[in-house]
């Protein structure tokens, strides 16, 4: 079906959180067209993501979307163009996710076309596996250690072939992007933090201000961000009570150094347990210029095989979902019109 563009087209439809994408790839990883709408100038007037609000919008966005994005790849008739339906089923909001997965169920019935379901997760394992025009990246082959960082997440995973994965430590609260967000809204930066607070970074002075390292003795590949937040929160209080100039640089890279070393300390403990030299960075925080920086040194000192996806990439897109569910279809899994979301989905 898919001889126009060259071999087996997918449509892929990402809705999880508050993020509305669509994407049509070729041979599972060659992204033909893409396109999301963002939410976030709605959300951030109220600090984060309100979950009945998101749900509105993806309903009012999807549709415009899925018109734009088979104009783009120049589809005229889906039925015959397309050859899977690929959608974010969980885990994520449940409002979000209903929107993406009754659209997918509606197109897949209507047009005659095979469906499958994607954990968002493992999609993003798959932002390394899609390909943009242009983008001549090498395609990470498992076993490979994949680190997901985002707003929601923070895991690391062995990838022993795709599909195949084994969860080797996740944090304990708060994930690395949601203790970004809460302390750029102590420091009044807005919704959402993590760009924000890296770039002040950039000009400020990581060693002004000695934050604790979560879970810093430990053996165990966990995370914890809670009690660094915290302690971010009170440095932020105390300088302000002071009276002072507030050092708003030295704040946010003080910060971003114990983040950053924190989830890099973790890495290498994964990479040192299983004996696989070959890493993957993944999710929103993976565009945060410090963490790219320090893994690539990292690799490049311990001759460890580092693979990072472009900036626009990381964040919730639907060439990631796409790339997943060929994948998925491939290795013989299917979905049928009984499909559901399920938000707490774990694929590990």
């Amino acid at each position: 079906m898919g001889e126009k563009h060259g071999g087996f087209v997918t449509l892929g439809i990402e809705s999880s959180c508050d993020d509305t994408a669509l994407a049509v790839t070729a041979d599972g990883s060659r992204v033909v067209a893409d396109a999301i709408s963002s939410q976030i100038d709605s959300h951030s007037v109220y600090g984060g993501v309100v979950p009945e609000l998101a749900s509105r919008m993806h309903q009012e966005a999807i549709l415009p979307l899925l018109c734009k994005i088979l104009a783009e790849a120049g589809i005229s008739s889906p039925r015959d163009e397309i050859d899977l339906i690929a959608v974010t089923a969980g885990p994520g909001l449940m409002g979000s996710l209903l929107v993406g997965v009754m659209t997918a169920k509606a197109l897949a019935q209507g047009w005659g076309v095979p469906l499958i379901g994607v954990n968002h997760l493992e999609g993003h394992i798959f932002a390394n596996v899609a390909r943009k025009e242009g983008d001549d990246r090498p395609v990470p082959e498992p076993p490979f250690v994949s680190m997901i960082v985002s707003g929601g997440h923070t895991e690391v995973v062995l990838v022993r072939a795709f599909g195949d994965y084994e969860l080797l430590g996740s944090t304990r609260d708060d994930a690395a992007g949601e203790a970004y967000d809460k302390v750029s809204k102590v420091l009044g930066l807005g919704y959402p933090g993590g760009p924000v607070i890296d770039r002040l970074a950039a000009g400020g002075n990581p060693e002004a201000f000695r934050l604790p390292l979560p879970l810093a003795g430990s053996k165990e590949i966990e995370f914890s961000f809670s009690g660094l937040k915290t302690a971010a929160i009170t440095l932020i209080e105390k300088e302000k009570a002071e009276g002072c100039e507030f050092p708003l640089a030295d704040v946010c890279a003080s910060f971003q150094r114990a983040v950053v070393e924190s989830l890099l300390s973790k890495l290498k403990l994964a990479v040192k347990n299983t004996g696989v030299k070959r890493v993957t960075l993944s999710g929103g925080v993976a565009a945060n210029s410090a963490l790219r920086a320090a893994l690539a040194d990292y690799a490049k000192a311990k001759g460890v095989e580092l693979f990072l996806p472009p900036r626009a990439m990381c964040t919730d897109n639907a060439a990631m979902i796409a790339a997943a569910g060929y994948a998925s279809y491939m290795r013989g899994n299917r979905s049928t019109l009984a499909l559901s979301p399920n938000p707490s989905w774990s694929v590990w």
